[in-house]
């Protein structure tokens, strides 16, 4: 009896067991359609939200990228320029002879938009006198103390820099126009010497400096505030460009065009009476087709105004071209500033 009881026990567990398994029935073909078609009618506008989200996000960034350089690269040259002696307007750059400005790097084109006379600052290099221990400016940075702080003068351009080639490293993403550039070349006299007896012989011979004293050999020992149009440079040996900001706006069509009419309301230039002659023109200097990087200047007030408009856009695109409907991605920067440097004695 108790076996035939345990048997009828096992037979109804093993039956438990297996019957909901017998009763489990999968999703149906059109169950499955249903659930494909929801999830994609769900999921579609979410994607496309999440990635309109982040291209928005890009352009702002780029933009703000955009509008932090200018920023900075203003602030440089208004910092450079307050330091200024003399700055040349556009006749005075015309009457540069081209070969004596530094020319642009290989495979770009490049115009001079600001040129100037700076005094710079070169700390502990002159010898007290000729009694101390230390006779050469070179041997200052040894004993500082034996040394006083000086002046030179130093020749400025800042140009506006474009690539020729595509696919250089400043014209990323590569592929259409490339954008501008703005680049820095400094021109510096080597450190005189006021102990000199010799009227022929300024400047201390190069083997008394340290290579940051010997000043650059482009720059014209004969230059003269006099004629400041002669004997600018050299004509040869020119330093190698700094470059400021990239990213500077390419476009030549549809773009704000500044006058001369304009500096001279800006600057408050007032025409001098006749027989004096005055060409509102020859104060602004522009490259005459992108205007994204000009400067207008008083030369008799030693005053200049300086322009940067970048392209944000450009930094994701190849094909950004100026938009007067997206002005917000094509900021601009300006800084007018009154050169405050002085010759000394």
């Amino acid at each position: 009896m108790k076996t035939l009881l345990r048997l009828l026990l096992k037979s109804q567990h093993q039956r438990n067991r297996s019957g909901p398994a017998q009763t489990e029935k999968g999703m149906t073909l059109v169950e499955l359609l249903v659930g494909a078609i929801m999830a994609f009618l769900i999921i579609t506008p979410m994607l496309s939200f999440v990635v309109d989200m982040l291209n928005t996000d890009r352009r702002e960034q780029v933009k703000s990228n955009t509008e932090q350089d200018l920023q900075a690269a203003v602030d440089f040259i208004s910092e450079d320029l307050s330091q200024a002696i003399y700055i040349y307007d556009q006749a005075g750059i015309t009457a540069i002879t081209a070969a004596k400005l530094p020319p642009p790097p290989a495979n770009t084109t490049g115009t001079p938009i600001l040129v100037f006379w700076k005094r710079q600052l070169m700390k502990n290099s002159l010898p007290i006198n000729t009694t101390v221990s230390t006779k050469k400016p070179s041997e200052c940075q040894n004993k500082p103390t034996d040394c006083n702080d000086t002046y030179v003068l130093s020749l400025v351009a800042y140009y506006q820099i474009k690539d020729s080639t595509p696919n250089s490293t400043w014209c990323q993403p590569s592929g259409g126009t490339c954008p501008n550039r703005i680049a820095r070349y400094e021109i510096r006299e080597p450190i005189r010497n006021p102990y000199t007896i010799d009227a022929t012989k300024p400047y201390y011979d190069a083997a008394d400096l340290s290579d940051s004293q010997k000043g650059s050999d482009a720059f014209n020992k004969d230059f003269d505030f006099s004629k400041p149009t002669v004997n600018v440079t050299m004509g040869a040996n020119f330093p190698d460009p700094q470059i400021l900001v990239n990213y500077i706006d390419h476009s030549s069509t549809q773009v704000p065009i500044p006058t001369g009419s304009q500096c001279q309301s800006l600057l408050g230039v007032t025409p001098p009476s006749p027989p004096a002659t005055f060409n509102a023109n020859d104060l602004l200097i522009t490259d005459g087709s992108t205007h994204s990087f000009y400067s207008c200047v008083d030369t008799s007030r030693n005053i200049a105004r300086v322009t940067i408009r970048g392209n944000s856009l450009r930094r994701l695109q190849a094909d950004a071209d100026y938009d007067a409907n997206k002005l917000a991605y094509f900021p601009t920067a300006t800084v007018q500033v009154q050169g405050l440097g002085g010759l000394g004695k």
